[in-house]
């Protein structure tokens, strides 16, 4: 007579199948709605120097006695460069992802659904990255290089190897960029190019956001009460420097302006921080729903304009 499964066992066998069904759906998805950067946009096409790429309201500086200093085709200038320091900060994120679920396939069994959708994701994001940077070069943006501070932090969680905390700034960066780029995609004043990018993100990180989601839900209901403390101040930390990428130095200074001085404003500009509030809305609910952002752990957020 075969073993009675102990509750234990069965409840494993019960997540496991739940992620096994995940993947399945996950790779469905994938293989109907996948796209190729390269041919399903027209990279030949000109860049309108007044298109805006983000909506007005949207750029730091709107509102601000620098943004009254700007003539228009200035303005949508700043706002073509900051979004594409927003790629190039996705740039960094993507590599950075990747290595994480690089290592997660390498810890799980390359046979299972699960661990096949990690290199599906992987292959996902080395189209975006790809893309991220023929938009940089199409908008004559300098650089994708990100700033040494992102580069340290990268370099850091490489070398610390926190798998969960790689799931958990998926679901708050993807969730942000998400958010900001659904405004584009309906607003048709804005920039083709740029539009044309924001959608294909928007389609395939769905299945990204997907995925990270029950795998955090599953890591942090086994974390241990000390864990879950210092986990919650890592990724308030790690969202907190996410954020502050986007927007480059060097942004303000292509438009002409002094960038010290115009970062102070962006700090001190409400339009500025309405954006951030409402791009990081759904990531910030989830991890309340999850119990990773409670009440009395919301300081460091507030500080960082993700909250209000």
């Amino acid at each position: 007579m075969p073993a009675t499964p102990t509750p234990t066992g069965t409840l494993a066998q019960q997540r496991n199948a739940d992620r096994e069904l995940n993947a399945a759906r996950l790779l469905r998805a994938s293989a109907k709605h996948s796209y190729d950067p390269l041919t399903e946009i027209d990279w030949t096409a000109p860049v309108d120097p007044d298109h805006y790429a983000l909506p007005a309201h949207r750029v730091a500086l709107y509102g601000t006695p620098l943004w009254d200093r700007l003539d228009e085709r200035q303005r949508a200038q700043l706002s073509v460069h900051q979004f594409a320091s927003t790629t190039a900060a996705g740039i960094w994120f993507e590599l950075v992802l990747m290595e994480g679920l690089i290592r997660h396939v390498y810890a799980n069994d390359l046979t299972t659904g699960h661990a096949q959708y990690a290199l599906t994701e992987v292959a996902d994001e080395c189209r975006h990255s790809t893309m991220f940077a023929r938009y940089i070069t199409a908008t004559g943006y300098p650089s994708a290089r990100p700033t040494r501070r992102a580069d340290l932090l990268g370099r850091l969680h490489f070398l610390l190897n926190d798998t969960t905390m790689t799931f958990a700034g998926a679901i708050f960066v993807e969730e942000f960029t998400d958010a900001m780029q659904r405004e584009m995609i309906r607003d048709e004043s804005l920039q083709p190019l740029a539009r044309s990018v924001a959608r294909i993100h928007v389609v395939e990180e769905a299945r990204h956001i997907g995925y990270a989601k029950p795998e955090l839900e599953r890591r942090w209901a086994a974390m241990t009460p000390a864990r879950r403390a210092i986990f919650r101040r890592a990724l308030a930390h790690l969202a907190h420097h996410a954020v502050a990428e986007l927007v480059h130095p060097r942004v303000y200074t292509l438009a002409g302006l002094d960038p010290a001085e115009a970062r102070r404003a962006a700090a001190t500009n409400p339009h500025w921080r309405q954006a951030r509030i409402d791009w990081s809305r759904k990531a910030l609910d989830f991890f309340t729903d999850l119990g990773i952002l409670t009440p009395t752990t919301t300081r460091p957020w507030r500080r960082a304009s993700l909250l209000p």
